[in-house]
């Protein structure tokens, strides 16, 4: 085997990688030393943007497999075959830290999912929990801004968390699963995944249906206390990266199995709450769970920054078969997730090898930008409607489209019978058993407490009362009791 040769970046052979040119023995460096000039100034351009959101990540690849019939509801291509196999990528994050925040923390996690279909990539953009806590995507900014540092401070502030949520009683039920005992995964292979948002499926006959996804661990649901979780990110800041590396390299493959929830479209309009709202879920007793299939991670990636810190993923990339709903929230990401990505990584950001699609041809009429790669074919022509051999479009919808009535312009959603910011907290709140809710309210206590305003306790507290009257008066003798101290 031949000997390896360090090269500059044009491939000229390097001489010397020790030391720089100077004039003479100990003398100033000189500028024409190309090979020093060309690695300080790559070193200065190594980092990118980090996300806003979801800066802390890991990733594997995979395989998603069909085990169940589901053609009734969906034409797309790659959930139409019993045992068909589809290559995917995962990445897993916490949503409020920084590049070098901890695993083994309290936050909800992404669960971002792209599939490499043979139509085109699908991405399915989720968390580790059903539901969020704001349902309007003109509050996202703010509430990211709330989380985050403080400008003055620099670090994350209770007064900000809870004041935000004070004056969002959305928040609610996220709050109680955050604060409860999912809120700390184990591992990220101990975790649930869902979709979070309602999306739409097609069949081949036209019909539309709502669905909701859910990814059950197949490795069991495993969670840290507050305690267990300050001690592991301690010893390990990446835990969680730590732990998936090594089970893939040890070949313990991390698996998940699909189930949706399906409600055909005309259901929708008079379902007794708004099925579009991200903060709640719908029952099991309404709409029970259908299995589709299993997704495994059998393969890490060889570079890090490369494959997980350059990934794009963003849910309006959508194949036949599968579109969007009404979810204000969703649809306020199809925009913001993708142009997070052109700000972050360029205008061909999907040419990268892990966001590239596997087998489908892209051809189309974006041409040039930084980092192109793709060209189309010899002497294509880049415009159209065309009088050459350039792609056309099919003329065949993805998915269904979205009924739209009333008049344009600021409104809320439409009230449904059961439309409430509260009742779904105070029924997972009652699921839980006495341990839980101790624990519960430990945490919730534990930062409630630490809020200088009492006018944002007090506000918090009724959000709590209005759940369920027991959660409220436990939070607010929990939290009375530490101020107390």
């Amino acid at each position: 085997m031949s000997k390896r040769v360090l090269t500059t970046e044009s491939g000229a052979p390097v001489a010397d990688n020790q030391n720089s040119a100077t004039a003479g023995a100990g003398g100033p460096i000189l500028l024409q030393d190309q090979h020093l000039l060309e690695k300080l100034a790559r070193f200065n351009r190594e980092r990118i943007p980090e996300r806003v959101v979801h800066a802390r990540g890991s990733g594997a690849y995979g395989y998603f497999e069909v085990t169940d019939d589901v053609t009734g509801f969906t034409r797309a291509d790659f959930l139409s075959e019993v045992g068909r196999r589809t290559e995917t990528f995962i990445r897993f994050s916490t949503v409020a830290d920084s590049l070098g925040g901890a695993d083994a923390v309290r936050d909800p996690r992404g669960f971002a999912l792209k599939f490499y279909t043979d139509e085109g990539n699908y991405d399915l953009v989720g968390n580790n929990t059903p539901v969020f806590f704001i349902k309007d995507p003109i509050k996202f900014p703010d509430f990211i801004h709330s989380q985050k540092r403080d400008p003055f401070t620099g670090r994350q502030e209770p007064d900000n968390v809870w004041d935000f949520w004070a004056h969002s009683p959305e928040a609610t039920h996220q709050i109680t699963w955050l604060m409860g005992d999912r809120g700390i995964p184990a591992s990220y292979r101990h975790m649930n995944g869902y979709g979070s948002h309602t999306y739409q499926w097609t069949n081949a006959a036209g019909e539309a249906f709502f669905v909701k996804y859910h990814f059950r661990t197949n490795q069991g649901v495993r969670s840290l206390s507050a305690d267990q979780g300050a001690e592991l990110a301690g010893k390990d800041a990446a835990s969680h990266q730590t732990d998936l590396l090594q089970a893939i390299e040890r070949g313990v493959n991390p698996s998940w199995t699909l189930h949706v929830q399906v409600m055909p479209a005309a259901e929708a309009a008079d379902y007794r709450f708004n099925p579009f709202d991200v903060t709640k879920v719908w029952p099991h007793s309404d709409y029970p769970l259908q299995r589709v299939g299993r997704l495994v991670l059998d393969r890490n990636p060889d570079n890090v920054f490369a494959e997980v810190e350059q990934a794009a993923f963003s849910p309006n990339n959508f194949v036949p078969g599968i579109g969007p709903s009404p979810d204000k929230m969703l649809q306020g990401r199809l925009f913001a997730y993708a142009d997070a990505h052109r700000y972050r990584l360029g205008i061909n950001h999907t040419q990268l090898p892990v966001n590239a699609p596997k087998a489908a041809v892209v051809d189309n009429y974006g041409r040039d930008g930084l980092h192109a790669t793709r060209y189309g074919s010899r002497r294509d022509k880049n415009y159209e409607p065309n009088s050459y051999s350039g792609p056309a479009e099919t003329g065949a919808a993805l998915a269904a489209p979205l009924a739209v009535h009333g008049w344009t312009g600021t409104h809320e959603a439409p009230a449904h019978t059961k439309d409430d910011d509260f009742f779904q907290a105070g029924e997972l709140y009652r699921l839980m058993s006495a341990d839980e809710k101790d624990r519960l309210i430990a945490n919730i206590a534990g930062g409630l407490s630490q809020v200088t305003r009492d006018d944002v306790i007090e506000k918090n507290l009724a959000h709590f009362h209005a759940a369920d009257a027991d959660y409220g008066t436990r939070v607010e003798e929990a939290v009375r009791a530490l101020r107390e101290d």
